[in-house]
């Protein structure tokens, strides 16, 4: 870590009577940071940053007292006040970004499927319904209205006690079918 370095981030370290000295935490830090950009273990870290078990309860404790988060805070203010603020500084991944509900399937209309079942036919020069199926369109049916069996049984309990007439039963498929 360069001098400027250090300037920039010694402020936001915890070094107090009972903490490291300013050379130690120095060294401590270089320590972990060297640890994870090689990705070795903390048995591994080098002499000259001090004794590895030191580095790692410094790690830990600097870690659970929030010293790296509020770190990271005041280089990007200070980078905001020079004008050096990109997008680089920013990570999104899989595990802070979900997708949303609706992107488990795509809505087509009829039209742009016609079209794409065109060009597919056209590329191959097979119908589509006889060719590996690699990608599976299904054609989106609006669902039918369903009427509640409680609603149904009103009405027909209505009908019968207003004319006394039984309704005829409905048969499957037809507009009065109904499922729950």
């Amino acid at each position: 870590m360069t001098n400027a370095e250090w300037d920039l981030i010694e402020p936001f370290l915890p070094v107090a009577a009972t903490g490291p000295l300013p050379r130690r935490a120095r060294d401590q830090l270089n320590g972990v940071l060297w640890r994870f950009r090689t990705g070795s273990g903390w048995r591994e870290v080098p002499e000259r940053y001090g004794s590895w078990s030191t580095i790692y309860t410094r790690f830990r404790a600097w870690a659970l007292a929030g010293v790296f988060e509020n770190l990271m805070d005041g280089l990007i203010a200070e980078a905001a006040s020079r004008g050096q603020v990109g997008l680089e500084l920013v990570s999104v991944d899989s595990t802070i970004v979900r997708a949303h509900h609706e992107s488990a399937g795509l809505a087509v209309s009829g039209e742009v499927l016609d079209a794409l079942e065109l060009a597919l036919t056209e590329e191959k020069g097979v119908p589509l319904d006889q060719q590996v199926s690699v990608l599976r369109v299904m054609r989106h049916q609006p669902p039918p209205i369903l009427i509640p069996r409680r609603a149904i049984r009103r009405a027909r309990s209505a009908q019968r006690s207003a004319g006394g007439v039984k309704p005829a039963p409905t048969q499957p498929g037809s507009a009065g079918h109904e499922a729950d």
